[in-house]
C-alpha cells in the first residue's frame, strides 16, 4: 500500500508550531522541565488525526531505509500495544479509527476513552533511551505538551512543570499553537486523499 503524501504547507504549520514552542520554553525559563529522556507525555494512549498519522508514517519509511531494524522494533511494539488494547478499543479495531463520542468532552465515552491504556508506552519510544524514535515526525500533541496551551478548560501544563510558578506568571508563558489554523484545513486535505478518516491512536499508525 502506498504511503499517503503530506499536503502542501505542513511544513509551514510545523515551523509556526516549532518556534511558538521555543519562544514559550525561552519565557518559561526553568520551570520547564522538559528534557530528553523524561517520558512522562509518552505513557498513555491519546487521540491523533489524520494529518499526524501521515507524519508518523513517512517519518517511519524514512527510518526504515536508513535503521530498518529501529524500524522494524517500532512496528513490533505497535503490534503489541494494539493487541493488548483491542478488547477496550472505542473504535474500528481492524483501521483504528476512534469513535466519534470519544473526542466529546465530558461524554461517557471520552471519559472511558481517558482511561485505556493509562500505562500503555507509546509505540515510538525506545524503552532503553527513553528517546522518541519518530521525533522529527511527532504528533502536534506531542509538539504542543509542557507549555501552557489554552483549552475550554484554561491553561494546561504539565503537572511535571511550572512548579512555584503563579498563575500570572504561567499565564505569561502561553504558547499560541496555531493562531491562524492552518492545521485544519491540511487535516481535511489528507482525508479527502483517501484512506481512513477521523482519529486515532500512534500504534495504528506506525503498526
Amino acid at each position: 500500500m502506498s504511503l499517503r503524501r503530506l499536503p502542501g504547507g505542513d511544513g509551514a504549520l510545523l515551523q509556526i508550531v516549532d518556534v511558538a514552542l521555543s519562544d514559550a520554553a525561552r519565557r518559561s525559563g526553568e520551570w520547564l522541565v522538559c528534557r530528553p529522556g523524561c517520558t512522562q507525555c509518552c505513557v498513555g494512549v491519546f487521540a491523533v488525526h489524520q494529518l499526524d498519522a501521515v507524519r508518523l508514517q513517512q517519518g517511519l519509511a524514512r527510518l526504515a531505509k536508513t535503521d530498518p531494524r529501529r524500524a522494524a522494533r517500532i512496528r513490533s511494539r505497535a503490534r503489541d500495544s494494539v493487541r493488548r488494547l483491542a478488547a477496550r478499543f472505542p473504535g474500528d479495531t481492524k483501521t483504528g479509527v476512534l469513535d466519534a463520542e470519544v473526542l466529546d468532552d465530558g461524554s461517557e465515552a471520552a471519559e472511558r476513552f481517558a482511561e485505556l491504556g493509562n500505562d500503555e508506552p507509546c509505540p515510538v519510544l525506545d524503552p532503553e533511551t527513553g528517546l522518541c524514535e519518530l521525533y522529527d515526525a511527532r504528533p502536534m500533541t506531542c509538539r504542543t505538551f509542557g507549555p501552557p496551551v489554552r483549552s475550554e478548560d484554561g491553561l494546561g501544563v504539565c503537572e511535571l512543570c511550572y512548579h512555584g510558578a503563579t498563575d500570572e506568571q504561567i499565564a505569561a508563558c502561553e504558547m499560541v499553537v496555531d493562531p491562524d489554523d492552518l492545521e485544519s484545513p491540511l487535516v481535511r486535505k489528507v482525508e479527502k486523499s483517501g484512506g481512513p478518516h477521523g482519529h486515532t491512536i500512534v500504534a495504528y499508525c506506525v503498526k
